[in-house]
């Protein structure tokens, strides 16, 4: 028995929805303005690894090459918040848990469907115990809201089913 499959574009079994024609995908530096929110913090570094973090998912869920310019796809944006605040409160109305909340501001160019493209901003956000300083969680909670922010990322551009 011999089957076909048609699509109207590229489908990888990582949940990638490609349009015909996409080989190529660009991710900008993310430039780190959380610094010029009030109530924001600056971290070193963060700007890099976001970005580097948004290219290795792409590259590890589908099957595009990243350029650095001309690129099919096109990812830019800002960090604009990086910020920690209490979430509970103990008796002594002191901080009992803190959250550290990450927003990036996207903005997505698909040049071969340009309908496809948009700006918006993603969201999460990382809860660690008062007790502790960012310097002692920074490890965890910014892979963690790399992840589910790259990964929101991803669902809105490449995952739209």
């Amino acid at each position: 028995m011999v089957g076909s499959l048609s699509s109207c574009g590229i489908y990888s079994f990582t949940g990638a929805s490609i349009p015909p024609g996409t080989e190529t995908f660009q991710v900008n530096y993310f430039n780190n303005e959380a610094g010029n929110k009030p109530g924001s913090t600056v971290e070193p570094g963060l700007d890099q690894e976001f970005t580097i973090a948004l290219q290795d998912l792409i590259q590890n869920q589908t099957n595009l090459n990243l350029v650095s310019t001309n690129g099919d796809l096109v990812y830019e944006g800002e960090i604009i918040e990086y910020r920690i605040s209490p979430t509970t409160s103990t008796a002594n109305n002191t901080a009992a848990q803190n959250r550290l909340t990450m927003t990036v501001n996207l903005r997505y160019t698909n040049t071969k469907k340009e309908e496809d493209s948009f700006e918006t901003r993603f969201t999460f956000f990382y809860d660690f115990d008062a007790n502790q300083q960012l310097f002692d969680v920074k490890d965890a909670a910014n892979r963690e809201l790399f992840e589910r922010i790259t990964q929101d990322i991803f669902n809105a551009t490449l995952a739209k089913w």
